[in-house]
């Protein structure tokens, strides 16, 4: 259902069977980790025009891999990371 890279592809897959009949799956509520509790792969500076769409594939070669950089810095928000110039950022050493 999820490609491994997926922040949801570790999580246990739920049903739900209504009034109808009709079995529903969905996956389980993910919480976040504690990014101070994570493994550090680098720091990055952010400069002037950073995303972290492009710093994530910068580090670690995949730009769809942001979620694990938000996680390690406690957000949700990705923008909040790279709104101010100079700024560190914890990227982390990705977990399979």
């Amino acid at each position: 259902m999820f490609d491994y890279t997926s922040r949801y592809f570790t999580l246990e897959t739920a049903t739900l069977t209504p009034k109808d009949g009709k079995k529903l799956a969905y996956k389980r509520r993910r919480f976040l980790p504690q990014g101070k509790d994570m493994s550090l792969l680098v720091e990055v500076t952010v400069t002037e025009g950073d995303r972290l769409d492009m710093i994530t594939a910068r580090t670690l070669g995949d730009p769809e891999q942001y979620w694990r950089v938000c996680d390690a810095n406690d957000t949700v928000n990705p923008d909040d990371l790279t709104n101010e110039t100079g700024r560190a950022i914890r990227v982390p050493v990705p977990q399979t």
